[in-house]
């Protein structure tokens, strides 16, 4: 009886952890560019992306000083990051 219980146990904290890491957002890619370093993410459902973006100073692990959300592709979020953030002059940035 008590290797039953120990067995339904373990069975249910298995599943409980593996829904959880299925919940999560993944991280796809990072890099930087002018004053500042991204991380680009893609939601759960993998309908859209979001860019956390970083003083380049900034010191590790701190949370970043601007977060961008609803990207329909990562070319889309990378290139938003370009053109706002590394100052780049692409064909695709807006011009002032």
């Amino acid at each position: 009886m008590l290797k039953k219980i120990a067995f339904l146990l373990l069975t249910y904290s298995t599943v409980m952890t593996a829904s959880t890491v299925a919940l999560a957002d993944s991280r796809t890619s990072s890099g930087g560019g002018g004053d500042y370093n991204y991380e680009l993410w893609q939601s759960t459902d993998n309908t859209h992306y979001y860019l956390k973006i970083w003083d380049r100073k900034a010191p590790p692990n701190s949370e970043p000083s601007h977060t961008s959300y609803r990207f329909s592709s990562s070319r889309e979020a990378l290139e938003y990051f370009d053109c706002n953030y590394a100052k780049k002059s692409l064909p695709s940035c807006p011009h002032s």
